[in-house]
């Protein structure tokens, strides 16, 4: 498989795999992440759609961004919102008449597959290294402007989502705490094996490619 399509198979899918994981969380009601919560929350103050949401706070970060390094915007970003949020209200609307768990123990695994999902996403989204993610960039920003480390700004910055969220009627609960904690070790854990996959196929096409 050629290098450009490999990579945005790997950028699509992980926004795909992504969003099916967002939309577990979001129907568990148990609490989605920071950035997650906070978009529930103006969904449910404001109406329109989670997903229109994350294109709006989405393009917010990318001008927040490029003022704070006064540079031209990254409109490449834009795109990223754009897909992730058009893929979460997809997902949302496809899982709408089933995954609606009652129950505690529905509701945890609910959460449990969608976190695991999402951080597989992810996992495969870096992978890519196509378009850059607004949040994730804004929290190199906070690094770069503070000088604190990457640890630190990504905290700062769940904060203050949290905060928002909680001030929008987020969906902020236990799983909000798990996922800010657990995510970062999921991802880790998946990407070897997302990088091995892109080895595999890049090594596929080289012999193809010799062998035609």
């Amino acid at each position: 498989m050629h290098a450009t399509i490999r990579r945005m198979t790997f950028y699509f899918l992980g926004i795909i795999i992504l969003t099916f994981g967002i939309a577990l969380t979001i129907q568990s009601r148990l609490g989605t992440s920071p950035f997650d919560a906070l978009l529930v929350g103006l969904f449910r103050t404001f109406g329109l759609t989670v997903g229109s949401w994350e294109i709006v706070v989405g393009l917010t970060m990318i001008l927040f961004n490029a003022l704070a390094e006064k540079r031209r915007p990254e409109y490449l970003a834009l795109l990223t919102s754009l897909m992730t949020g058009v893929s979460i209200d997809a997902w949302l609307f496809a899982i709408d008449g089933w995954a609606v768990p009652e129950t505690l123990l529905t509701k945890a695994t609910c959460l449990g597959i969608g976190v695991v999902t999402s951080a597989l996403g992810i996992a495969i989204n870096l992978q890519a290294d196509f378009a850059p993610n607004p949040f994730d960039r804004s929290m190199l920003v906070v690094r770069n402007l503070t000088g604190w480390n990457v640890s630190v700004s990504r905290a700062a910055i769940s904060i203050v989502l949290v905060l928002l969220a909680a001030l929008f009627n987020g969906a902020i609960g236990v799983g909000t705490i798990i996922i800010t904690f657990l995510s970062g070790v999921l991802i880790h854990l998946f990407t070897p094996y997302v990088s091995r996959a892109d080895q595999f196929l890049a090594n596929r096409y080289r012999y193809t490619k010799k062998h035609a």
